[in-house]
């Protein structure tokens, strides 16, 4: 054993304090970014397709969206080649000033003069060109802050008031910031994802099971009070009740799926696109790909989100580091719980929610940080050989 520690300590590995290059660096998780950039690339195909009749009457460019959201994807996968690269412990350090970033611009997207309105929502902050989504950036600052806590909490989160309560209300804040703009289907995911990381992270089971009550009286009430979610709400229960109104979203969405059968009516045929599918080419890409591609596309979409899941679950499980156990499943259960949520919705399983299918829909805010997310998580990948030996950040379990 003394040996092994002699030779391990000869080698100069990229987390020690020397600073010196490693002799080999273990490569990140192939099957991973296999899946990210098949599920991209259906992306930028199925972003075109959906959006090339609607922009060219928009804006007179039949490729306007497409150069936008590819050009959004080439900056993504910048970002995940960098976070790839950095030593995912550096994140730790950033979790905090991440945080409370995004919380500054939940603030700023509610003030008028910087905040742009669209569709009754105020959630982007135009920056020239381009425009920025802050609700985005939050659902990753959310799990890089829950990581950060439940590594100093390991083991010492059975605490109501000392370990469960804090992470709870400051999720909470970002909750009604969010819920200002608004946007509920980023509380909802946001909600799932904190739950989701306690529960793995330790918490008791009582004190999970009496946050259900109070969570579930909360949507009951904030979609009482709005008459447009009380709507939807409505609407999911009875889709045909007003299928030119309410309901003309997902009907079109259930025709769609319908006329594509098995296999779809083939690339680029798809009708619903021509102005009669809300939102084709980003909330409800899925719904194309299954007029277009059919039952055999939309299954194909969905089993690489699972194999994604997967994969970020076993990524999980071989980290070395508490911190990069917890952030990898983090952000596997926001990209896994944010693609399911889409799916439904598209489907009619779930009432309608603005929420993107990662790496799939067109948006640009959504693309870059699903994107940087799983360079984090092909960072993290590269313990899987090696490892990192505890406490040589001094950051053991007991954080």
């Amino acid at each position: 054993m003394a040996h092994r520690v002699l030779d391990t300590g000869t080698l100069s590995l990229p987390w020690s304090s020397t600073g010196e290059r490693p002799r080999k660096q273990a490569s990140v998780d192939g099957g991973v970014l296999a899946v990210t950039v098949v599920l991209a690339l259906i992306g930028l195909v199925m972003v075109f397709s959906a959006s090339a009749v609607v922009a060219g009457n928009r804006f007179q460019d039949s490729i306007y969206f497409l150069k936008r959201h590819l050009a959004w994807l080439a900056f993504g996968f910048l970002l995940l080649q960098l976070a790839s690269r950095m030593d995912y412990m550096v994140w730790r350090r950033l979790a905090l000033p991440a945080l409370g970033l995004t919380a500054v611009l939940l603030v700023l997207v509610l003030v008028p003069s910087i905040g742009a309105m669209a569709k009754g929502a105020r959630r982007w902050i135009r920056m020239g060109p381009i425009s920025v989504q802050p609700a985005e950036m939050v659902k990753l600052a959310v799990v890089l802050y829950l990581a950060c806590y439940l590594t100093k909490r390991e083991g010492r989160l059975t605490g109501f008031v000392s370990g469960f309560l804090p992470p709870l209300a400051v999720v909470g804040l970002l909750a009604v910031l969010l819920l200002l703009e608004p946007d509920l289907g980023t509380v909802v995911v946001v909600g799932l994802v904190t739950y989701a990381m306690l529960f793995l992270g330790g918490a008791r089971l009582s004190h999970l099971l009496s946050v259900v009550p109070v969570a579930l009286a909360g949507v009951v009430l904030l979609v009482w009070r709005s008459p447009y979610r009380l709507q939807r709400l409505m609407t999911f229960f009875d889709p045909g009740k007003d299928p030119t109104g309410a309901g003309f979203q997902v009907n079109q969405s259930f025709l769609a799926f319908g006329s594509g059968g098995a296999f779809g009516v083939g690339l680029g045929e798809g009708q619903q696109k021509l102005f009669f599918l809300p939102e084709a080419h980003t909330d409800f890409v899925l719904a194309l790909v299954g007029e277009e591609l059919g039952l055999a596309g939309t299954t194909a979409i969905m089993t690489l989100f699972g194999l994604l899941v997967l994969k970020g679950f076993q990524i999980a499980g071989r980290a070395r580091e508490p911190f990069g156990r917890h952030l990898a499943l983090g952000i596997t259960l926001l990209i896994g719980f944010q693609a399911l949520i889409n799916a439904g919705v598209a489907t009619g399983l779930l009432p309608t929610k603005g929420l993107t299918l990662p790496l799939v829909s067109y948006g640009g805010s959504s693309l870059l940080v699903s994107l940087l997310a799983i360079g984090i998580l092909l960072n993290i990948s590269r313990d899987r050989q090696g490892g990192r030996q505890a406490g040589v950040y001094g950051h053991g379990r007991s954080g």
